[in-house]
């Protein structure tokens, strides 16, 4: 099937947030949009509203007229969805082109000039950042994010005039090596998704693969154990908060502001205002900078682009903020994460009892950080630990959130809890800052928490 064969495209997990990305893409080319999903949310009813046929009961009789025609539909999956799914299975039966959500992107970034953000944690809200810079400057872009940008309100942006698309490059899978970047960032490479790669050299060498991949410019976090494989005439750079070839001087906080002077190779951009005046967000920002840069955006633009960066719908997103009582959201579900984001309110907030409320995402990850996310939250003054959220996973017997529950500091506050029970917590308000942490359905219940906590 070429290009100009494709009359209709169908999503089989219409309703992920990197699934959704590509949704809206195809909407505003025109094709007609069609999808499964196993839950009805806010984000696909806002698909629902721009065009596109989705439904919540798997079986191939609930598949539309315009997606059965295998000559022109094209069938766009992801990852997640197991390979027994009755109309995955029918697709493939049909003969239908089926492809993963990484291969179309693949097909957009060879067409365009990629500026991808891989990375373990930070590939989000840097990616949303670099995009926002472009976007409100001279350049332009597309982008295909993994979270919903503040400032506009989606996890996609389009150009019909720019050659430049930011793509949240997604290592679960190997999704990432679809791709053709002409530039990259590297973020971080703690070990995850082992029930993948099933060792941490393998995960580490499936980024090593990646960065060979990008055509032009690697930038990499300073002291990231990966040994790139960059082709011959790639540029290979640093970065990092206080060093690298683009790094933060004269970071300045106060007043509820934070000031940064962003180096890199061409100069110096003084006095960059943080439009999320967080310290975890420097390094973001330096490295949404560095590739904003390469891309042609002027140092006004680099500028303007992050004091007006309003940050991404569940990182480090405030609902709550009031004299009494702070509560925010976070889709923390790694360690690694969980540690950044912790300090950082501690730094905020160093005289206030801080509590989380974390849901554990995936029984293998469960299984393998158990010891590591009991040192992360052991970081806070107290723990309400929900059961895991299994997402595409079965139960593991012996793994529960008990693991991490028993590992936790013994002189702090732990609790198991059930998710029905959040709104109690939220009500007893047996503390000073609230945080929301995970990447299941623990976000069904932060509305209901922040209208609690707001009643303070």
């Amino acid at each position: 099937m070429t290009v100009q064969d494709i009359r209709s495209v169908y999503f089989v997990g219409a309703g992920g947030i990197g699934m959704s990305a590509l949704v809206r893409y195809f909407l505003r080319k025109g094709y007609a949009v069609g999808g499964y999903d196993k839950t009805p949310t806010p984000l696909t009813a806002r698909l629902a509203e721009e065009g596109a046929q989705l439904h919540f009961a798997e079986g191939v009789e609930k598949i539309p007229a315009p997606f059965r025609d295998a000559a022109h539909c094209m069938v766009v999956y992801t990852p997640a969805i197991p390979a027994a799914h009755a109309e995955l299975a029918w697709f493939r039966a049909q003969g239908f082109e089926v492809l993963k959500r990484a291969q179309v992107l693949g097909w957009i970034t060879s067409r365009e000039r990629a500026l991808c953000v891989a990375g373990t944690h930070g590939k989000t809200t840097t990616s949303t950042m670099a995009a926002h810079i472009l976007h409100q400057g001279h350049v332009g872009c597309n982008a295909f994010l993994g979270g919903i940008s503040k400032n506009y309100g989606t996890n996609c942006l389009l150009s019909d005039a720019s050659p430049w698309a930011v793509i949240e490059a997604d290592e679960f899978d190997r999704s990432f090596h679809h791709l053709r970047p002409y530039a990259s960032v590297i973020t971080a490479v703690d070990a995850d998704h082992l029930d993948i790669y099933g060792t941490e050299e393998a995960y580490l060498e499936s980024f090593a693969h990646y960065t060979s991949l990008v055509s032009h410019a690697l930038i990499i976090h300073e002291g990231l154990r990966l040994a790139p494989r960059p082709a011959p005439g790639v540029a290979l750079l640093t970065y990092g908060r206080a060093s690298g070839d683009y790094h933060a001087e004269d970071i300045r906080v106060g007043g509820g502001e934070l000031v940064f002077d962003f180096v890199s190779p061409s100069g110096i951009v003084r006095d960059v205002p943080l439009g999320v005046p967080v310290r975890i967000n420097v390094e973001n920002a330096v490295a949404a900078m560095a590739l904003a840069q390469l891309a042609g955006a002027t140092d006004d633009e680099l500028r303007q682009g992050i004091a007006t960066f309003a940050g991404v719908d569940r990182r480090f997103d405030f609902k709550v903020k009031t004299p009494r009582m702070v509560f925010l959201s976070d889709y923390g579900h790694h360690p690694a994460e969980i540690e950044q984001c912790v300090r950082s309110v501690r730094e905020l907030y160093p005289d206030k009892k801080i509590a989380a409320i974390f849901q554990p995402h995936l029984y293998t990850r469960t299984r393998d950080f158990h010891a590591e996310f009991a040192r992360a939250l052991s970081l806070l003054d107290a723990v309400y630990l929900c059961d895991i959220y299994p997402a595409r996973e079965q139960p593991i017997p012996g793994v529960s959130s008990r693991l991490i529950l028993d590992q936790l500091r013994p002189a702090m506050e732990r609790h198991l809890i059930h998710k029905e029970d959040i709104p109690a917590v939220a009500r007893r308000r047996d503390f000073d800052v609230l945080i929301s942490l995970g990447a299941g359905d623990i976000e069904d219940y932060v509305p209901r928490v922040a209208e609690i906590l707001s009643q303070s």
